[in-house]
This record gives structure tokens, C-alpha cells and sequence, in this order.
């Protein structure tokens, strides 16, 4: 082995060895086992995000592999409409074309190429993750056999009255001119204004009076559209004009007052505008009252012909300026007053959305929605955290109507056929459609322009992947599947959906048996990861390393703004002063798994991955130390007399306790106390006990051959357990380190991947060991808790005496005396009598019983008094200068949190430190 550990020179060599070998397709005989990847974007790249996600399912799989389940992770990419859409034109725009200067048929054509050519990036992007799907069953979402799915779930949908046309009240985006989801829509808070205008009431003839009710409106442009205005039944100010009629400003229509309880007495005026066409809650408002719905716009927000002439033609937020002022002209407007909104806007294109009133395909959601919430209500379907079932029950019970169609050429084409009447036909094909209607052979039929939204198909992903329609042995197999992993943002947009689609297709069988919701991975100090903060860090970055240059020209080339180019450069340069350094993957992989507490948002750290490098290397200098002792010896592997020391003893046990305790936490999802065990065995109990407890044994003159042999086989059989505990977070490291060591155990197997996971064997379990390997390790310890206060040198020997001791703990140093003597370097044991009289000593505890080391010769209490003080003075002077820092308003108010709280911790830290030195001086002063 290498003296230093270098991921680079090891990862992407295994990864191609395992792919090309074929080790992550299905071939165990125990249970079948699968996971559906949450297909990303086609036209994505790898954030935190699909890194965290993705590291939990590849070591959910792995475990499951080696525990021999009939394991399938399932992957493939999303064709991501609008994302997909837009990268295209964007490069016909480069060149001075647009679309439709291709026409549709060519520009599929274009996408199309662009995906074969660079539309796989997010997906050797997870093979430098180390994620271990079949790739040889990898689906895109609009491949034939998907597409087909696809058209085979609207057709019967269609048939059976659960899709339907209709004209409602979408997510308009006026740049890309089509429908969005809600997912798809950014609100955002901005500074806007509040507009009060007032209203005349209209006579008996339809003519404007002096009175009138004053409403408000952050959006004076709909007032064209407006056709109520309500008022709150039961307010008294206006329960006597309900019924009665507005003469509306502009326009001339009268327009009937309402009584609603979408009125609020107690918010503005009491008086609301109501636009049906250009609002949610107006739309809602205009149903329950029958009001007419006026819509005012063109497809690019432009006021339509439905509008007075003089407004025609105009921008919306142009045509806001021109109708202020005629209203202002007019002595209606009120008053002006600023305001703070939220505005919604398209996450692609930028734009604000318009509530838009247009023909749109829905499916009636409510008849598919009730076995959806019962699977969860029954437990056929679990979240975890149970807390998110509550999420879920939320938006299911107030599910409205799904709107299905996009206004766009990237998609699924909607399998709906029109005459020259404008009579709808629903199947896949012109032909299938004449068949099944028993139409003409030369009737004229036109396809439906508009293409599905991607989560329709998307909804199917969990049985389309696996080969539905056709009852494929795949989906006879992992149908229904394990886990979906996913975060909490998306469990309506996609889970639900996947919920009420599998039990609808799938004969009443749920997709998947639990839901794991997993956080978000924000900055250090708990942001949220954005491009406009610059605090976007690349896992890759992390894998491989950056530097400063590189970073700040990623971080700012996309920003317009001088002046936030210059403060995320300034950040960037105090945050990673020399770029980031390579990390390697299993590093960031056990981080994830480490920071993977259930539900909650994850803070990544820099410092909390360096923490885990430093634990690959303690893995490699452990397997060089294992090596250098077992190989080219004799580790009694087919010896049955080799004997086992209490140490062996220990860490075996040990082992037991361990593998059993990672298991639970693997079934339970609870990666970061499975990481934190493996951790702390790894790390504490097996490299800095075990095998410095290993060295009298293996170096000793005067110990057997059989006790020798039990020891090395002890430290070679443990850590090969060890590597295969940590595989499935760790893949690359232990790989690599078990291809070194397997051949001393006699191990013909290619790779550890395939290895069986560790399972407890009870009958190894040795409690006694346990607890006599913890008395030492207190002994142990207590000795060098002395040495340390007294500063004195780690290799002096020394003597001990031992007082207050009983029976048991004469037997257990008998036990345990070999290593103590080596690793507390004791020179003499004296047990003393109970009327003995002791010398001024230090003094640790084990249990009751007393270690004493007289100080008498071992240290100058002189110098080390004085010693002792200058370090206090010196702690001193720092504290008081932090304190003078914490004390100061100037520096506490305007200061970032993370800074003041980083100040606070090192005031604690030298706090303790202060008070440890000031118990060390009394003690010496005191002998």
C-alpha cells in the first residue's frame, strides 16, 4: 500500500472496474429490494442537493446488496420540458433563429440531438458520486416504452371521464407562453404600492353617483377585468348595498356588489376588487356568485381587445401607468401608498406570472385522491418521519384539479385528435383514433399542440421504468418498491402523484412502501444554498478540489451586478481563502451520512468534512499497520489452538455490539447514528485502543505463538469486518484497502461490494471482556489524564500505588496487566494497605479504587508553578481582549452572527481552559 492515502489515484479507477464488470446489476436470491432514483433534469448538473439524496440511496442500496436481497436501483433522467426547451433555444437565439423558424418537427429534432450529445452530464456526475445503479436499465422519461405508458394512462383516463378540457385559471408565463405548476412558480417578496381608488355606486338606470366604495389593489390593471366587488356579509357599513350595482371607472360595466367572506372587515376599506380572470382567490369568489370572467390579456401580458381602444395593445405594467392616471384625471384615485408583496415569477423565464383564464387539460384529481390518502391513513404507506404524513393529509385534502397540459414542442405530445368541427378524439395515433371511433379514413384530424406536464409522466415512473404496461418479470419483481427518497418540496408535486397513479394502474398496489424525507443541505451558517448569495458549493468541487480563481469565476460570471459580484467575491475569498482542497468522496459520502438526521435541514461544513478526511486517513495508516503485522506471518488462520487475549476478546465482542447496532439504524434510516457508530468503533475503540493493545502482544519476546496468531488473526478478521461495514458509505477506500488484505484471510472473491454485510454472532458476545477491557481502559486513561495535567513526559515510566481497592479490581489488573503496564508506561505497582500512609500525589479514580502517583522526583514544583502562571497570564490577556470584543455594542450589533458566535466560543474554550489551569497550580502549590 501507498504511505499516504490519495482518492484521486484510486476512485474513478474502481468505479469503471465495478460498471464494466456488471456488479451493480441485480443477482442476489434474498428479497427483492429496489429503489426508484428521483429522476433529475436531463439538462441538470449535480448540486448538494442530488449529492446528499443520492449518497443516501447508493448506501441504502449497497447495505442491501451485500445482505444479498435481490437489490436494483433503478435510474434514469426527467426530459425536464421548459429546463430542456429553453437550453435549445437559447442556442438558436445565438444564432439569429428561433423555433419556429425551425417549425416543430425539426426543432424535436434539434432537442433531441442536443440530449444525445450532452444531455448525460448529471449522470456521469453520479458515477463520480460513486452511485451504483443499473445503468444498463437506465430510462428517460420520454423513451419509447415510457412514452407509451404515457399515452396509454391518458387514453384510459380520458375514457374514463377523469381528464377533461376545460377553460380555468392557470400559471401564466408571458415570455415562454405557457401554463406552469406551482412548482415551477418563485414568490418572492418586493416593494411595490397599494392603490386606493374610488368606485361609484350606480342608480336604478345604470348611472355613476356621487357615492362610492373605495377598494384597493396592488395591480391596477385588472381593474379593466373586474366584474364584482364584495363586501363582508356581515359588515354592517355595507350589508345594505349588497345586491346593488358599481358603475366600473374606464369601462362603463356595472358590476354587482357580493357578499362574501373572502372580505375581510377588518384589512383595508372592507371593499374587494373582484378580477375572476386574473386572480386565485377572485376566481374562487367569481364561481360562487356567477360572476362573469373577463380576461384582459394576451398571451405576453398585453391588454386584449376586450378592452377599451385606448388601452389596447399596451403592456400590463404599462398600461397600470396609463390607467392611474386617467383614474387620477378622473378624481378617483384615492391614494398611493407603498407597499411590500409577494410576486410570483416563472423560474425559468424571470417574468411575473399572470393568473391567465385559458383552455387548458386537467385530470379530476378528488376520485383518485381518496385511495391515495387512505394507503397512508392504513399504513400501507409509511413516511419517515411520521410527522410528514401531516404534510401530506394537508395538501390531499384540499386537492384541486390537476392541470396536465404546457404550451410547449419539448414533451409528450397530448394524445388528443380534432376534427374539422373541433370535436375531441383521444388515442395514441390518427389511425388508432379512426378505429376507435369508427371515423372515415379521410377525415382530417389535427393533434392537440400541447405536450403533458412532466410530472404526469413523471407520476408514473415507479412501474413505467420497470416495463408497464406489459407485465414484464421486472415489474412482477420490484413492483411495488422499498423506499422513494426525496425531499419534503416536492411530496405533492410527485410523491402524491406516484401515489394515486401507482394504486390506479397498478391494481390497487402502492409504488412503494415508505417515503423517507430527507432535509435540505444549506451553508454553514443555515442559508439556503442560492447563486445570488454565492454560497453554492459543487460536490464536485468538494471531490476534486478548486481553486480561488477557478471558484470566484464560477461564482460570479453569471452575475450582472458589479457591486454583488465584489461582496460574493469578498465572501468567497474570507470563506476559502486558497480555493477548496480535494476531499475525496468517501469523505463528503460519510459527512452526508453523518449529517442525515431524520427530516432535518442539513449545514454543511468544510470543517466537518476535513473532520472525515482525517478519518480516511486513519483507516489507510490502519491498514498499513495491519499489513506490516499480518503479512508475510503466520495469523493461525486454520489453526484452531491460536489463543485469544482479553483484548481480542474485547474488540470481537465489541464488533458484535457494533455490527448489530448499525444494522438497526440502517433499517431505521437513521444514517447519522449508523455513521457515528462506525465512527466512534472505528476511530476509538479499534485504531486508537485495539491496536496499540495488539503491540505487547506482537512485540513481546516472552508471549506464545498460539497467543500471537490469535491476535493477528483478531487484527486482521476485525478490520475486514470493519471494511464491510462501512462500504456502502465508504465504497472507494474500503474497496481499495480490502483488495490488500483479503488474500490473509484467504478471500478469492473480485469485490467487497458482493461481500456479505457483518451480522452479530451472539455466541461471540463476551460481556466479562467488556467490562474488564473498560476497567483498564479507565486505569488507562487516568494515568494519562495525570501525566497531561502535570506535564509530564509521555515516555517517563512511572510508578503507581493503588489504594482503596477491592478483590475484583486486584483480579482485573491481573487480567489486563501486559497492556496496562505497556500503554500507561508504568514502571512499579504498589497496592497499599488501608492504614497506609500515602505521599503527596496525583490522583485518578477507577470506580472507588485510588491511583496515586507520588510527584516527589517526577516534577519541579518550582518551575512548574511557574510555568503554570505564565500560561494563566497568558489565557488571561486573551480572554480580556475577547471579552472586550463581546462587551462592545459596536462590534455585537453590526457584526454577522456566525462571527459573534465564533467569538463567544473561543471566549467559552479559553474560559476552561483558565479554570483547568487554576485547579492544576492550586494542586501543585498544595503538596
Amino acid at each position: 500500500m501507498d504511505k499516504t492515502y490519495n482518492p484521486q489515484d484510486i476512485e474513478q479507477r474502481w468505479y469503471q472496474h465495478w460498471e464494466s464488470q456488471g456488479y451493480f446489476q441485480p443477482a442476489g436470491e434474498g428479497d427483492p429490494y429496489c429503489i426508484m432514483i428521483p429522476p433529475p433534469n436531463v439538462t441538470g448538473t449535480l448540486h448538494m442537493g442530488h449529492a446528499f439524496q443520492d449518497t443516501i440511496m447508493d448506501s441504502l442500496i449497497r447495505y442491501h446488496r451485500m445482505k444479498g436481497d435481490n437489490t436494483l436501483w433503478q435510474p434514469g433522467t426527467d426530459h425536464a420540458g421548459i429546463a430542456t426547451q429553453m437550453v435549445v433555444e437559447r442556442q438558436l437565439n445565438a444564432a439569429g433563429q428561433t423555433r419556429h423558424d425551425l417549425g416543430r418537427e425539426d426543432f424535436v429534432k434539434r432537442v433531441w440531438e442536443w440530449k444525445e450529445e450532452s444531455g448525460g452530464t448529471i449522470t456521469q456526475q453520479l458515477r463520480r458520486l460513486g452511485a451504483s445503479p443499473d445503468w444498463s436499465r437506465e430510462r428517460f422519461t420520454m423513451d419509447d416504452g415510457l412514452s407509451e405508458a404515457v399515452g396509454d394512462v391518458f387514453e384510459r383516463l380520458y375514457d374514463e371521464g377523469l381528464i377533461y378540457r376545460g377553460k380555468r385559471l392557470v400559471n401564466w408565463d408571458t415570455v415562454l407562453h405557457t401554463a406552469l405548476s406551482d412548482l415551477e412558480v418563485l414568490n418572492e417578496e418586493e416593494n411595490g404600492h397599494m392603490w386606493h381608488f374610488r368606485y361609484p355606486l350606480a342608480d336604478e338606470q345604470g348611472n355613476a353617483t356621487d357615492e362610492h366604495l373605495i377598494v384597493a389593489t396592488t395591480r391596477p390593471e385588472t381593474m379593466l377585468g373586474d366584474t364584482g366587488v364584495a363586501v363582508h356579509p356581515e359588515d354592517s357599513r355595507y350589508q345594505h348595498l349588497i345586491g346593488k350595482f358599481i358603475k366600473l371607472p374606464l369601462v362603463g360595466r356595472l358590476i354587482p356588489i357580493v357578499g362574501d367572506d373572502y372580505a375581510d372587515p377588518e384589512k383595508g376599506t372592507g371593499c374587494v376588487k373582484i378580477t375572476p380572470a386574473h386572480d386565485f382567490n377572485d376566481y374562487e369568489v367569481g364561481k360562487r356568485h356567477d360572476l362573469e370572467m373577463i380576461n384582459i390579456f394576451t398571451d405576453s401580458a398585453e391588454i386584449n381587445d376586450d378592452c377599451p381602444l385606448e388601452y389596447r395593445g399596451l403592456d400590463r405594467f404599462e398600461a397600470r401607468k396609463v390607467i392611474v392616471a386617467d383614474l387620477d384625471k378622473l378624481g378617483l384615485l384615492d391614494e398611493i401608498k407603498d407597499h411590500t408583496l409577494m410576486v410570483p415569477r416563472g423560474d425559468r423565464s424571470g417574468t411575473v406570472v399572470e393568473p391567465y383564464l385559458t383552455d387548458q387539460w386537467y385530470v379530476k384529481i378528488t376520485p383518485l385522491a381518496e385511495p391515495a390518502i387512505e394507503a397512508v391513513e392504513t399504513g400501507r404507506i409509511k413516511f419517515v418521519p411520521d410527522n410528514y404524513k401531516n404534510m401530506y393529509y394537508s395538501w390531499m385534502n384540499d386537492i384541486q384539479d390537476w392541470c396536465i397540459s404546457r404550451q410547449l414542442w419539448w414533451g409528450h405530445r397530448i394524445p388528443a385528435w380534432y376534427d374539422d368541427s373541433g370535436k375531441v378524439y383521444v388515442g395514441k395515433t390518427a389511425d388508432i383514433v379512426r378505429e376507435k371511433y369508427n371515423l372515415a379514413a379521410d377525415t382530417t384530424l389535427r393533434q392537440d399542440d400541447d405536450v403533458l406536464d412532466t410530472w404526469f409522466s413523471s407520476a408514473l415512473w415507479p412501474f413505467s421504468t420497470l416495463g408497464w404496461p406489459d407485465q414484464t418479470d421486472a415489474l412482477k419483481t420490484w413492483y411495488p418498491t422499498n423506499v422513494l427518497v426525496t425531499g419534503f418540496d416536492i411530496i405533492f408535486f410527485w410523491v402524491a402523484r406516484m401515489i394515486m397513479f401507482g394504486l390506479k394502474f397498478m391494481d390497487g398496489e402502492v409504488p412503494f412502501k415508505e417515503v423517507y424525507i430527507h432535509g435540505l443541505v444549506r451553508d454553514a451558517e443555515g442559508q439556503k444554498m442560492s447563486k445570488s448569495k454565492g454560497n453554492v458549493i459543487d460536490p464536485l468541487d468538494v471531490i476534486q478540489g478548486i481553486s480561488l480563481p477557478d471558484l470566484l469565476e464560477k461564482r460570479t460570471s453569471n452575475l450582472m451586478q458589479d457591486h454583488k459580484k465584489d461582496s460574493i467575491a469578498k465572501a468567497t475569498k474570507r470563506q476559502f481563502p486558497e480555493g477548496i482542497p480535494a476531499f475525496g468522496t468517501d469523505a463528503l459520502r460519510f459527512t452526508f451520512a453523518a449529517l442525515a438526521s431524520t427530516g432535518r435541514d442539513v449545514r454543511f461544513d468544510l470543517q466537518r468534512i476535513e473532520g472525515y478526511r482525517n478519518f480516511c486517513n486513519k483507516l489507510w495508516n490502519a491498514a498499513r499497520y495491519v499489513m506490516m503485522q499480518t503479512e508475510d506471518k503466520d495469523i493461525g488462520l486454520n489453526n484452531p489452538d491460536r489463543e485469544l487475549s482479553q483484548a481480542d476478546r474485547w474488540i470481537v465482542s465489541r464488533l458484535q455490539s457494533t455490527a448489530t447496532e448499525v444494522a438497526e439504524h440502517f433499517e431505521k434510516y437513521r444514517f447519522d447514528l449508523a455513521a457515528k457508530a462506525l465512527y466512534e468503533f472505528t476511530w476509538h475503540e479499534y485504531c486508537d485502543w485495539y491496536l496499540e493493545l495488539s503491540k505487547p502482544v506482537l512485540f513481546a519476546d516472552d508471549v506464545s505463538d498460539a497467543a500471537k496468531h490469535g491476535t493477528r488473526h483478531t487484527l486482521v478478521s476485525v478490520f475486514e469486518s470493519i471494511l464491510r461495514l462501512l462500504h456502502p458509505i465508504m465504497p472507494y477506500i474500503t474497496e481499495e484497502i480490502w483488495q490488500s488484505i483479503k488474500s490473509l484471510l484467504e478471500i478469492n472473491h473480485d469485490t467487497i461490494m458482493l461481500q456479505s454485510y457483518p451480522e452479530a454472532d451472539a455466541t461471540l458476545i463476551d460481556e466479562a471482556a467488556q467490562q474488564g477491557m473498560e476497567w483498564a481502559q479507565q486505569f488507562i486513561i487516568g494515568i494519562r489524564k495525570i501525566r497531561s495535567e502535570m506535564d509530564i513526559k509521555p515516555g517517563k515510566t512511572l510508578p503507581v500505588l493503588l489504594n482503596n481497592w477491592s478483590d475484583t479490581d486486584q483480579q482485573q489488573f491481573e487480567q489486563y496487566s501486559r497492556e496496562i503496564l505497556s500503554l500507561a508506561k508504568i514502571k512499579s505497582v504498589e497496592w497499599l494497605n488501608s492504614d497506609s500512609d500515602a505521599p503527596d500525589s496525583a490522583t485518578a479514580l477507577v470506580g472507588e479504587m485510588q491511583i496515586l502517583i507520588p510527584l516527589a522526583g517526577l516534577i519541579d514544583k518550582d518551575a512548574e508553578t511557574a510555568r503554570l502562571t505564565r500560561e494563566i497570564e497568558k489565557i488571561n490577556k486573551q480572554l480580556q481582549g475577547v471579552m472586550g470584543r463581546l462587551n462592545n455594542p459596536a462590534f455585537t450589533d453590526k457584526a454577522p452572527a456566525n462571527v459573534v458566535a465564533q467569538v463567544q466560543k473561543q471566549a467559552d474554550e479559553q474560559q476552561v481552559a483558565l479554570e483547568q489551569l487554576q485547579q492544576q497550580l492550586a494542586k501543585i502549590e498544595s503538596m
